[in-house]
């Protein structure tokens, strides 16, 4: 299964992470899934790359759920359709679970289709950019089923309000990139041809940042989507900083950087 994703690493301290089903538009199966959980695993703990850049081959991002070939389950043998279907969401919220865990950023190079669970990988990276030919859908209300999956109904409302979620989950209507751009469900719009690119710069620009200010910044961004008050948030907000101002020496080479008229470079302790 490992053939199913793919990993590259374009450009110092940054990795590519491509799904590698094209002809089944990289669907979410469990051929597909399994290893890249297993290399969501590896990442978090590489401490070489300092961003990711998630993307599809072919023309499509992830078209969600493979309804033809769904791939094999680990570790279910022996158990019932019910504890069979649970262990199975059990997996795939790993999946986008871990992409939110991850100690590094992740960003989305929607380059196509972003269907169902596809939009749901989509939404649990921290940046998303999109090819012009890219679309999404919440696809889920077509098929008879709930459009809630994955964390959609929790991420979906945070990236781009209430109202248009609910649209955009109860009627399975297409959102192409121009309105994604527009709505906020995605940083920008790019040219197919220049999309990896443009992800890995921004890729590359936040590896040149302190790696404990990222962590922090992109764990104080999810727990501020989740956090029951502004107070508590600033709060933790508030420890971040003094976390990184303390222990790190990077404050004052930022400030010399300036000073001095070039690059600052940036390590994890004075």
């Amino acid at each position: 299964m490992a053939e199913f994703v793919l990993v590259d690493t374009p450009r110092p301290h940054v990795a590519l992470v491509t799904l590698n089903r094209p002809e089944r538009m990289n669907s979410m199966a469990f051929d597909v899934m399994v290893p890249l959980k297993a290399v969501l695993e590896e990442l978090t703990h590489d401490n070489d790359v300092r961003a990711v850049v998630l993307t599809g081959a072919g023309r499509g991002f992830s078209s969600g759920a493979d309804h033809k070939s769904a791939g094999s389950v680990p570790h279910v043998g022996g158990l019932t359709r019910p504890s069979f279907g649970l262990r199975s969401m059990e997996l795939l919220d790993d999946v986008i679970l871990g992409m939110r865990k991850l100690h590094q950023p992740v960003i989305a190079a929607v380059n196509g289709a972003a269907i169902g669970g596809g939009l749901c990988l989509a939404l649990a990276a921290d940046i998303r950019v999109a090819s012009t030919e890219a679309y999404f859908r919440a696809a889920g209300i077509n098929n008879g089923l709930t459009a809630s999956e994955l964390g959609l109904s929790y991420l979906l409302p945070r990236a781009i309000g209430s109202s248009r979620a609910f649209e955009i989950m109860l009627t399975g209507r297409d959102v192409s990139a121009d309105e994604a751009e527009r709505i906020g469900l995605v940083s920008r719009q790019v040219a197919p041809q220049d999309l990896l690119e443009t992800c890995f710069d921004l890729a590359e620009r936040i590896a040149g940042f302190s790696r404990p200010g990222t962590e922090l910044t992109k764990r104080t961004l999810w727990s501020g989507l989740d956090a029951g008050s502004l107070e508590a948030h600033m709060q933790a907000e508030g420890l971040g900083q003094l976390y990184i101002r303390l222990l790190t020496g990077n404050f004052e080479e930022a400030v010399a950087a300036r000073k001095e008229n070039r690059a600052a470079v940036f390590t994890d302790d004075k």
